[in-house]
């Protein structure tokens, strides 16, 4: 009873100095003033909580669904067997969205992302976009195949790696035709790379189509390369899920012969290398 006889006479106070404030300018009646008063004992009451205290009300507690992460599994994670011509078609596509070295990176792990979920659904596929044209334009080792080592690494820790670098270099490609061309309709002309860098590769592209690096072939020659690079990557993780994984890359004769000067045990040891060695340096022994 305190509280309120309290609350009333604050109240009426308050509405004592609005009235002779507003007394300047025009009457306040009666009405008006039950009303101001009533609203301020309105307010102030629900605000009393406990003895006297004069608090806001307490904000409703939502108690919030805390998302538990699931746990990430030890690397590397397990393959599950891919239909390749989906991961060519899904690779030909991403090309046109990142490049060369997110393409394949994410026809890989996207098709496993669709077909297994967890982990893969963890896995940012865009962050694959830096390899493209050799790693921003470098030329340096094609985007294909830093994808395409990536998405290895990450079912196999590796295994297939060196095998995908040997085909690369001494396949003719490309040879994947899409149902619709995104770029340039009809037959692209194939070229041996020879080595893993990307320079090189379209270099010998252009020679051999007369297409010049600018050209829109171009960029539909690497979009069916990468299809190309995913359907044989998942062409040998489902070989190796089977257990009949057998590797046929041999190291070119160039670096076996170099080698024997300029390899580990040889004199001169300062060489490291298993790319053909006659593609950047096939007249070094006349000089």
């Amino acid at each position: 009873m305190i509280i309120f006889e309290t609350i009333l006479i604050f109240s009426l106070d308050l509405c004592s100095f609005i009235i002779k404030v507003n007394k300047m300018t025009e009457e306040v009646s009666r009405r008006e003033f039950v009303k101001m008063a009533s609203a301020a004992v309105g307010g102030l009451a629900i605000g009393a909580v406990g003895g006297y205290s004069f608090l806001a009300p307490k904000e409703t507690i939502i108690e919030k669904e805390v998302e538990v992460p699931l746990e990430v599994p030890e690397h590397p994670w397990t393959y599950t067997k891919l239909n390749a011509e989906a991961v060519k078609k899904r690779t030909y596509e991403a090309y046109f969205q990142g490049g060369c070295c997110y393409a394949v990176f994410e026809g890989i792990i996207g098709e496993l992302r669709e077909q297994v979920g967890h982990p893969f659904t963890a896995i940012p596929t865009k962050m694959a976009v830096f390899g493209g044209g050799g790693i921003k334009g470098w030329g340096s080792t094609c985007g294909v195949l830093t994808g395409g080592g990536m998405a290895i690494n990450t079912v196999t820790g590796g295994g297939t790696i060196n095998e995908l670098m040997g085909w690369y270099t001494e396949t003719a490609l490309p040879v994947f035709a899409p149902e619709t061309a995104l770029k340039v309709e009809g037959d692209i002309a194939k070229s041996v790379s020879n080595s893993p860098l990307c320079h090189a590769s379209v270099t010998n592209w252009s020679n051999a189509s007369g297409f010049a690096e600018n050209d829109p072939a171009r960029a539909e020659r690497c979009a069916r390369l990468c299809a190309d690079t995913a359907g044989k990557i998942v062409e040998m993780l489902n070989a190796e899920a089977d257990g009949a994984f057998a590797p046929v890359f041999q190291v070119p004769d160039s670096v076996i012969e170099c080698g024997a000067c300029h390899g580990k045990d040889g004199p001169v040891n300062n060489v490291f290398a298993k790319m053909d060695c006659d593609t950047c340096h096939g007249d070094a022994h006349s000089n």
